[in-house]
């Protein structure tokens, strides 16, 4: 029985994050739908009703918990533009392969002797 406690009250306590975490996502993205133009940030893709729910609000300093009542913190991305952030952004902070040093430059020439290989063949 006190397994089944401590089920319901985590999912109370799981259901109560997901109700202020929506809560909070919906305050500040109808704010920034009231403040901005419905276009992305990014690629300048424009938006209206019937495709509004594919344009996100971006927090330009990663913090969904900074939500300044002017809006100085939010950027309108439509949803491609915003994964491309995020992904960049951890690209940054965990480090992208692609930003490594460049690898010294081979001094092997495969081809160097084709020449003669290629005369002795004859």
């Amino acid at each position: 029985m006190a397994s089944n406690n401590s089920t319901d009250k985590l999912d109370r306590v799981v259901s109560e994050a997901r109700a202020a975490r929506e809560e909070r996502e919906q305050g500040y993205r109808s704010r920034a739908l009231k403040m901005y133009p419905w276009v992305c940030g990014r690629c300048a893709r424009e938006f209206d009703e019937k495709n509004l729910q594919q344009l996100t609000v971006h927090h330009r300093d990663h913090d969904h918990d900074n939500n300044p009542a002017d809006g100085s913190n939010w950027e309108l991305l439509c949803v491609y533009c915003h994964d491309n952030e995020h992904s960049r952004h951890t690209d940054a902070v965990y480090g992208d392969s692609s930003s490594a040093a460049p690898q010294a430059e081979t001094t092997y020439k495969p081809f160097a002797d084709l020449a003669s290989l290629l005369d002795k063949k004859k």
